[in-house]
């Protein structure tokens, strides 16, 4: 297929709020490199730092030492209000895990020392429904230049490429160790930067009630050192929000979702931390029914990452996975989690996806219901399809080899070599898995009682808010299947348009 025959499919008004111009943009891979790279741009921002999250542990350090310890971040952020007072610092996070953190001595006094300092606004997000959280992780400098992807400024998330065993940085504020943690990010720069900044604004104003501070926006402060994957291309941004106080409700990233899975012809590469949605997994089983269907591989956590979540998420996962595998080309299906070379599991905390080389994703939206109806999520897309992008299936190829060679520990040269030779990724995974650090098949064990009622009901992962108040009988993951299968049914269509 040339570049000519691509049909885009990103559309606005359909899965994304806007198309807009980046001028540079580039893929962070894990927080180590996200880290220190965040402490610059903030350093560089002249007029405003604009931090909007799920999650956000002043305690922190960006470049923590052999120890796990280093300037924490909140005080690194009260330096840079001492070094250019007129420079504006404003952070909205959750509120349920801030009012949580409120009952931590060192990150009460911490907040209470932002309050007195004048050009440091702390605010917590409440406007969303009961049950719903505000699950964006965006930030954006001077509103030109922007991060937006699934890494979070918080407590155990730091990690570098290569996740060593017993790697003694991975030490929370309270000096125990973590987990190595996989998580990836997009950073920004141009229009782009700018409509992420009219977001952030806007969530701003409608959890606090005031707008953000007017400033002019100039300047280009992307780092001279810093190389860019992708040079004046147009990136798609898609949101998910419910609806609340007047404001409709958004579902971008579902049809986005569905788009891709409707679209893709070989292959779609995903690494995301849950697989709870029946719409989703109805889509790729529908997929997998066709002749020839394309691959799809997951990359994600061993369980998930606490005790209710496992509960809730592990046992649905599970479900759907062993429908998907009763498709007739259910083979076509692979999951899998990434572990060390001492055979510890990684966590997979990334939203990242990459439909045959032509498209990539990355954002803060998971594979479960609360993704698609009821978290406030934002995801940016680029896709080789849009006139202003062609050419760059090859960068994406190379994004997607550096993935895979990451989590096999491998060569990208003989990734792309054993892809080349068998034009299947499934292959090619399989093909370079060992016995160090490698990806895993998922194991499938069946839940027990308990977990599967939970699970079955999507108790913990409603579709919408008002299904968290709806009786058994209205709702359940064969319900959000026949979603799925129904909808893949009625747009075959659109798929033989994207052929």
């Amino acid at each position: 297929m040339s570049d000519s025959d691509l049909q885009p499919i990103v559309a606005e008004g359909r899965n994304c709020w806007r198309i807009e111009r980046a001028d540079k943009a580039r893929m962070i891979v894990d927080a180590a490199d996200y880290y220190a790279l965040l402490e610059r741009l903030m350093a560089d921002a002249r007029e405003r730092i604009l931090l909007i999250g799920w999650d956000f542990d002043p305690r922190i350090a960006l470049k923590p030492d052999e120890q796990g310890q280093g300037e924490p971040l909140g005080d690194y952020l009260l330096r840079l209000a001492r070094n250019c007072p007129d420079r504006d610092i404003d952070i909205l996070r959750w509120n349920f895990g801030g009012l949580k953190q409120l009952a931590m001595p060192r990150i009460l006094t911490m907040i209470a020392r932002w309050k007195l300092t004048r050009s440091i606004s702390f605010r917590l997000d409440s406007a969303h429904p009961i049950g719903c959280s505000h699950h964006q992780k965006v930030a954006v400098f001077d509103d030109h230049l922007a991060v937006c992807g699934g890494i979070d400024v918080g407590s155990c998330r730091w990690d570098t490429r290569a996740h060593e065993d017993g790697d003694t940085h991975r030490t929370t504020p309270d000096g125990k160790a973590y987990m190595p943690w996989h998580d990836s990010t997009m950073i920004l720069a141009g229009p782009v930067g700018n409509a992420l900044a009219d977001l952030g604004n806007e969530r701003w104003q409608r959890a606090t009630k005031k707008p953000l501070r007017e400033i002019s926006g100039e300047g280009e402060s992307w780092p001279d050192d810093l190389d860019c994957d992708f040079e004046g291309v147009d990136v798609a941004i898609s949101r998910t929000r419910s609806e609340y106080d007047g404001y409709p409700e958004i579902r971008e990233i579902e049809q986005l979702y569905l788009d891709m899975i409707a679209g893709a012809k070989r292959f779609i590469y995903f690494e995301n931390q849950y697989f709870t949605c029946g719409k989703i997994a109805a889509a790729i089983a529908e997929r997998l029914n066709e002749d020839d269907p394309p691959e799809f591989v997951m990359v994600m956590p061993e369980t998930a990452d606490g005790w209710l979540e496992q509960v809730a998420m592990d046992a649905a996962r599970v479900q759907l996975v062993r429908a998907v595998a009763k498709s007739r080309h259910g083979d076509r299906l692979k999951v899998y989690y990434p572990r060390t070379k001492g055979g510890e599991s990684i966590y997979v905390h990334a939203k990242t996806a990459i439909v045959d080389d032509r498209m990539i994703r990355v954002g803060s939206a998971n594979l479960n219901n609360r993704s698609m109806g009821l978290d406030s999520e934002c995801d940016v897309t680029i896709d080789a399809a849009l006139p202003a992008n062609r050419g760059t299936e090859p960068t994406i190829r190379r994004l997607r080899e550096s993935l895979i060679s990451e989590h096999l520990d491998a060569d990208p040269a003989e990734v792309a070599r054993r892809f080349d030779a068998s034009g299947s990724l499934i292959e090619t995974i399989e093909g370079l898995r060992t016995g160090g650090r490698s990806l895993e098949w998922l194991d499938l064990v069946p839940p027990g009682p308990l977990d599967e009622f939970i699970a079955v009901n999507e108790l913990l992962d409603p579709t919408s808010p008002d299904a968290m108040f709806e009786s058994l009988t209205e709702r359940g993951l064969k319900k959000s299947w026949h979603r799925g299968r129904d909808w893949m049914r009625r747009h075959r269509p659109f798929r033989r348009r994207k052929a």
